[in-house]
Formats: C-alpha cells, sequence, structure tokens
C-alpha cells in the first residue's frame, strides 16, 4: 500500500477533529492507533539473515515524512479558529466561540476548546489574543 491510503485513513480517523479536545491519554491512543496503521499497511521487513520482522517507529516515520496524526489535528484545529474568527458576529460558531455563560456551572469539562487551542499557539510561538 502506499502513502495515499494512510491519508485516507488518517482523514477518515481525525473526522470532526477541528472541535476535539484531546487529554494526553487520548494523544497517547491516537499515535498508538497510527502506528498500527502504519505497520499493517507497511509490510514487515527482511533482515539480511532471512528472518521476518516489523517496521521500527524511525523506519515507519520516514514513508510519511514524520506526518504525525496527533500534529495534523492541532493543525486542522487551528485552522478552523482562524476561520471562525473571520467569521461574521452573527454566525452561531463565533457566537459560541464568544460566548461567556453566567452563573456557576455544576459540572465542566477537564479542558475547555479555546484553552487547549491557546496552549498549542503558545507552543508554536505564535502571537496571539482573544477579545
Amino acid at each position: 500500500m502506499n502513502l495515499a491510503v494512510v491519508r485516507q485513513s488518517q482523514n477518515v480517523v481525525t473526522y470532526g477533529c477541528e472541535v476535539w479536545t484531546l487529554t494526553n491519554r487520548e494523544v497517547k491512543h491516537l499515535r498508538i492507533f497510527e502506528r498500527r496503521i502504519l505497520r499493517k499497511t507497511f509490510a514487515p521487513v527482511q533482515n539480511e539473515d532471512g528472518c521476518w520482522r516489523i517496521r521500527m517507529n524511525y523506519e515507519l516515520n520516514k514513508p510519511i515524512e514524520n506526518a504525525d496524526i496527533v500534529r495534523f489535528i492541532k493543525s486542522r484545529r487551528i485552522a478552523w479558529l482562524d476561520h471562525v474568527m473571520g467569521m461574521d458576529d452573527r454566525r452561531t460558531p463565533k457566537r459560541i466561540l464568544e460566548w461567556k455563560p453566567r452563573g456557576t456551572r455544576i459540572r465542566r469539562p477537564r479542558k475547555r476548546w479555546i484553552v487547549d487551542i491557546e496552549e498549542d499557539i503558545h507552543i508554536m510561538g505564535i502571537r496571539w489574543w482573544r477579545k
């Protein structure tokens, strides 16, 4: 199989990833899943002595050119943020992004989407600010 098949499976797995918040556990599981798919896609290799073995991580990085699934998800989320920020103020995604709920919340998610995106932007060294 070739790189096009890998990218197609990546698109299927990451459908709707623009709005995900990723925990460390989810990042770990995504990377494990990606390695499994790559090992099945790129067949085992035969050593000089004739024994077959699965490819190692560094051997899997060569054909995909270090295209990590988590990097792909983070880039899609930042692209979605850019798209939403450019929307008219009356559009629903923009209103939800800028919405400030009143009162107290009984239960809130472990990590909010915008906080996750801001961490990624900070790590990348991009200067960005919210209204």
